[in-house]
C-alpha cells in the first residue's frame, strides 16, 4: 500500500496547533485537581451556510495553586459571541463553544504566581476547490514563567480581569504583549484565578455590544 509523503512538523508548528506543551507533574496535577482546559480545535461543515468553520470550547478553571484556561477572541482582540454556553454539575470544565471561520486563542496556565501564556491565530486554507480545507495556525505571543505578584484567587480578587502578568525576554528585557490583545489576556487570567470556575470569562452572549458583528451562525448542536 503507498504511504502519503507528509513533511514533518516542527516543534512551533506543533505548538500553534495543540498548545501549550506542559510537563507530566503539571498535567497530573491539573488532572488530580480537577481542571479541564481543552485547547483542541476541530473543523466542522456548516450545512445552513455550506462552508467551513473552526469549532473550540473555552474551558478550564482554577483551584488556589493552580488554574489553567483556554478561550477565544476575534482577530481584533475583542470578545466574539459563544455558539453554545455549556451548564453542567461540573466546575473548571467546558463552558462555552464557538465557531468561526478565523479564530484567535488564547490559553493561559498557572502555578501560584507564575504564568504561561499562548496566543495562536487559526484560519481555514483551501486545499483545491471542492476538498475539506486545512487550519492555518499561527503564533502572536508566547511568554513562558512571567509573573504577577497578586493573589487574585485570594485577597486581591478585585483586580481579577484588569491585570496581566509580566514576561521577560532571557536577557531580562520585558516581552510585551501586542496591544490589542491585552483585555483578552486578562479575561483569560481572570478564568485561569477563577476558584471552581463555572461561567466564561472571554466568549459572550449573542447580542452583547462587546462581541463582534459578522460571525459565523449555525443551531447548536450538542456533540
Amino acid at each position: 500500500m503507498a504511504t502519503e509523503n507528509r513533511a514533518p512538523v516542527n516543534r512551533r508548528e506543533l505548538l500553534a496547533l495543540r498548545g501549550l506543551r506542559l510537563p507530566d507533574i503539571t498535567l497530573q496535577a491539573l488532572q488530580k485537581a480537577g481542571i479541564y482546559s481543552l485547547a483542541s480545535l476541530t473543523i466542522e461543515h456548516q450545512n445552513s451556510t455550506n462552508r467551513y468553520v473552526i469549532r473550540g470550547q473555552e474551558s478550564g478553571g482554577a483551584v488556589a495553586d493552580l488554574g489553567a484556561y483556554c478561550g477565544f477572541v476575534g482577530e481584533d482582540g475583542n470578545p466574539i459571541p459563544w455558539l453554545q454556553r455549556v451548564d453542567t454539575l461540573a466546575v473548571n470544565g467546558i463552558h462555552a463553544r464557538v465557531v468561526a471561520a478565523t479564530l484567535v486563542r488564547v490559553q493561559v496556565v498557572r502555578v501560584l504566581r507564575t504564568y504561561d501564556l499562548l496566543i495562536t491565530k487559526h484560519s481555514l486554507r483551501q486545499l483545491d476547490s471542492k476538498g475539506r480545507p486545512a487550519l492555518d495556525n499561527s503564533i502572536i505571543f508566547l511568554g513562558r514563567q512571567g509573573t504577577l505578584e497578586l493573589d487574585l484567587w485570594g485577597k486581591d480578587d478585585s483586580l481579577r480581569g484588569r491585570v496581566c502578568p509580566e514576561f521577560l525576554r532571557k536577557s531580562g528585557d520585558p516581552l510585551m504583549l501586542p496591544s490589542r490583545f491585552q483585555d483578552a489576556v486578562s479575561r483569560a487570567v481572570a478564568g485561569v484565578t477563577c476558584l471552581g470556575c463555572r461561567h466564561t470569562h472571554m466568549l459572550v452572549p449573542r447580542g452583547s455590544s462587546d462581541s463582534c458583528k459578522d460571525q459565523v451562525e449555525e443551531q447548536p448542536t450538542s456533540g
